[in-house]
């Protein structure tokens, strides 16, 4: 960015991308999920991990030809639960594309989770019942922690400095890369691993979230279930994957020449402290806390070239999120495209964050916006620009993420052009 632009990094510090990982239901690997997702590919369909024969919904975006086995030190692999398993790969991938030679005391690692190991617990926990004999393994509580994925790649690669798990619903993934950046920028760390995690699909989570009335139940085509910003859309999709960023000092990237992929311009959070499940009428405290990303980078406005938003599928939260564009966008909202990449890997939660974070990273690398697959119906109150079922070439110096979560959560992250 221009030195004019006056940009507030982090109090001061610079803070930079160097390595990128992902692990998601339409591709395992980085170059694989981006290509997959500006090809408009769906990973949505139904579930295969469980029998989910008798409940409302019976699909959702599940990682397919992951092989734990092949991905992961067999040691490491019995005592990871699916989230933590996902969140290896990914993390690692990011470690290795970035060439980091590991300083352990200087290096740190933050783990975003929105519900931790909540499947292998509901998943032990009938199979406890059903048993004649009871009883459990060691490795299941530990298998469960929420932590669990930092402790497993800071082992594999002597990563001894700090070490925070973050669990703030859907917007984990976010404020896990928010964390880091503090870290970075408080000199506790010269580099972070900001790593997600995800894999809730088990049948109490599908049996609560449905009576809240928040799942698709379109189980007739789940390929196209997940409609973002679509008049008929019905609700979210549950997804599942892993995600990772290496954020280093623009100082110590610079020092060992580094490539850097872009360079974090603002990470915003606040509370809409109105509901446990609903955000507030209009959007009012996301369109608070994009407002606070923008005034910490010292962008105005019409600087932000694509927004890749929070999106699920809602009726009400893409409605609100929209109106909360335009309450902070004003008449630029009218040329600002937006997507949703959940249309095509459904809600990640916790790993969602980050693997968002990748997709805006890459729009600017490449020039590419990724598209909102599965809209058809236009709807008035959802008015803006969704890059709607394909791809499209445009210039982004500068893109948003946001990520919205249940407890009024808001993060709103900023990542722009690295320009030397």
């Amino acid at each position: 960015m221009d030195s004019e632009d006056k940009l507030l990094h982090m109090n001061n510090t610079r803070i930079v991308v160097t390595g990128m990982g992902a692990v998601t239901p339409i591709g395992i690997g980085v170059d694989t999920y981006w290509t997959n997702l500006i090809a408009g590919m769906g990973g949505i369909a139904p579930i295969t991990r469980f029998d989910p024969a008798g409940l409302p919904v019976r699909f959702a975006g599940e990682v397919k030809g992951f092989d734990p086995q092949a991905l992961i030190p067999k040691a490491f692999v019995k005592n990871l639960a699916p989230f933590g398993q996902f969140a290896y790969v990914a993390a690692q991938e990011a470690i290795d594309m970035s060439g980091l030679e590991i300083n352990p005391f200087r290096t740190g690692i933050v783990m975003g989770t929105a519900m931790d190991g909540v499947a292998e617990i509901a998943n032990t926990q009938a199979e406890y019942d059903a048993a004649a004999r009871k009883k459990v393994s060691p490795r299941f509580v530990p298998k469960i922690l929420g932590n669990m994925a930092a402790c497993q790649i800071a082992i594999a690669n002597n990563i001894r400095g700090p070490s925070l798990t973050v669990n703030t619903a859907c917007s984990s993934g976010i404020d896990a890369i928010y964390v880091a950046c503090m870290l970075l920028s408080s000199g506790a760390a010269d580099t972070v691993v900001a790593m997600g995690g995800e894999s809730i699909a088990c049948s109490v989570t599908i049996a609560s979230l449905s009576s809240a009335q928040a799942l698709s139940r379109n189980n007739g085509d789940p390929a196209h279930a997940c409609k973002p910003f679509d008049l008929h859309r019905d609700g979210f999709v549950m997804g599942e994957g892993g995600g990772a960023l290496v954020l280093e000092t623009l100082e110590h990237a610079l020092a060992r020449k580094a490539k850097i992929y872009a360079e974090v311009l603002a990470c915003a959070n606040n509370n809409d402290a109105f509901h446990i499940t609903s955000p507030r009428p209009g959007g009012e405290g996301g369109a608070q806390c994009m407002a606070l990303a923008l005034e910490q980078a010292g962008l105005r406005p019409e600087q932000v070239d694509y927004i890749n938003t929070h999106g699920t599928a809602t009726p009400k939260g893409d409605a609100y999120e929209c109106a909360a564009i335009r309450t902070v966008f004003g008449g630029h909202a009218d040329h600002l495209p937006i997507s949703s990449t959940k249309s095509a890997t459904g809600h990640l939660m916790g790993a969602g964050g980050i693997t968002e974070t990748i997709a805006c990273i890459l729009s600017i690398r490449d020039g590419i916006l990724p598209p909102t697959i599965n809209y058809e119906t236009p709807d008035p109150d959802c008015d803006l620009d969704c890059v709607p079922n394909e791809a499209r070439r445009a210039e982004v110096n500068v893109a948003m993420n946001n990520a919205l979560g249940f407890g009024g959560q808001n993060a709103s992250l900023l990542v722009g052009r690295w320009k030397d």
